[in-house]
């Protein structure tokens, strides 16, 4: 048994074991709720000095954020203000340098083209001059040839008329010859009929008898004539046969032509003619001037009355064939002027298309450096706008800060707002 006193009336009370122990342990429960209470109390206090300091805390960096976003803002703004002056000053200076080299460029290729229009119509001039010049001397020639073809005809004529009146005089002379005068009386009449004509024909001719044997073998005259320069321009080597009708051994051209063909060219001359009375019946050697070149060079086998028309044909035609190597020769100095002017001209337009190649190129560069500065700016404006992209995203960040981002996940926190009494937004 167990006596317990009453505190207020000071009666003293017995009970038992199980009684004692019912109200020990209703005491205990008061106590301990009355020292939970306190705790509590305790506990909500630190818990809200806590949720204030953390607001505090909170607030201090929220401003803090907004400081920084103000001044990266600011900054970014003053660095985009300097390079967007210092962009604009660049293009300015390369309008600028790109007008002043385009303007030079522009200059030197029309004081170009002005010089190539001058030469060209000087050179124009003068070729035409050349080539009024070359008509010129083109019709005289024409003139002249028309004049020697007149001649030409007007020496056939004569031949012709005189060729019966030959024949019938050779003829004669035939039969009134001996077997021993006959080739040196054909030798005389040749050498008569040149003299007769040499002085107004061929004055300064050289018409003599072959007499050197050096070799072995001779012909029998050798002609050759000069121009009043003393060039040669034409040699003939004369072989004179003849033999009368009685004449036991007969004789034919074509036993000749071998030796004279070899004194021919002994003696260096050009032509070799057989004046011959052989084969007086060959209807071949009869026709006139019968050319066997086809046998040996340059030979020609003759009767007696062509001795001097074959002369002067040969001889006209070598005059010819001197006056026009004299015209080739210049033609060919009148060639090579415009040969020499046309290498000018062409000299001419390749360095003035390597000039305006160059000035091109130089052109092509400063276009490529404005190209490059203009993609350099327009990085410096890439990265700007990136800048001012990652800014933006910044301030929409500091403005998407709040109360439940900052507690997203941190239900602790979540609990102090609340029980602050602070809305979560």
């Amino acid at each position: 048994m167990k006596e317990i006193k009453c505190p207020e009336c000071g009666k003293v009370f017995t009970i038992d074991e199980n009684s004692y122990a019912a109200i020990q342990k209703q005491v205990r429960d008061r106590e301990f709720n009355e020292e939970l209470k306190r705790q509590k109390d305790s506990a909500v206090q630190l818990a809200e000095a806590e949720k204030d300091r953390e607001i505090a805390s909170l607030q201090g960096k929220l401003h803090q954020l907004h400081a920084e976003k103000d001044l990266a803002v600011r900054e970014a703004e003053d660095r985009m203000k300097n390079e967007a002056a210092a962009k604009d000053q660049l293009i300015a200076t390369l309008r600028s340098r790109l007008q002043s080299e385009a303007e030079v460029f522009e200059a030197q290729k029309k004081l170009a083209v002005q010089e190539a229009v001058r030469a060209s119509v000087e050179e124009q001039h003068e070729r035409d001059k050349q080539l009024l010049q070359l008509q010129s001397q083109i019709a005289s020639l024409e003139s002249a040839q028309e004049l020697r073809e007149k001649q030409l005809l007007a020496e056939r004529d004569r031949l012709l008329k005189s060729k019966d009146e030959e024949i019938a005089y050779y003829k004669d002379l035939k039969t009134r010859m001996s077997t021993k005068m006959v080739g040196e009386t054909l030798e005389q009449h040749c050498e008569i009929e040149f003299n007769s004509i040499r002085t107004r024909a061929y004055p300064h001719a050289y018409f003599e008898k072959d007499n050197d044997a050096r070799s072995g073998s001779k012909g029998d005259f050798i002609f050759r004539d000069f121009d009043p320069d003393g060039t040669e321009y034409i040699s003939i080597m004369f072989e004179m046969k003849n033999e009368m009708d009685e004449t036991a051994t007969k004789h034919k051209n074509e036993d000749f032509l071998k030796k004279l063909d070899k004194d021919r060219t002994e003696k260096k001359c050009e032509y070799a003619v057989l004046v011959s009375m052989l084969e007086a019946d060959s209807e071949f050697y009869n026709q006139g001037i019968v050319d066997l070149s086809y046998r040996y060079p340059k030979m020609y086998v003759i009767r007696p009355q062509f001795f001097l028309p074959l002369i002067s044909l040969l001889s006209n035609a070598a005059q010819n064939s001197l006056d026009m190597r004299r015209q080739l020769l210049a033609a060919k100095k009148q060639n090579y002027a415009a040969e020499r002017f046309t290498e000018q001209l062409m000299d001419f337009k390749d360095r003035f298309s390597k000039d305006y190649r160059l000035a091109s190129e130089r052109f092509s560069d400063a276009i490529d450096e404005i190209d490059k500065s203009i993609a350099a700016l327009q990085k410096v404006k890439d990265a700007l706008l990136v800048s001012e992209k990652h800014l933006r995203h910044a301030n929409d960040k500091a403005e998407a800060l709040s109360i439940r981002s900052l507690t997203k996940g941190n239900p602790e926190m979540q609990q102090l707002f609340t029980d602050a009494g602070i809305e979560i937004k």
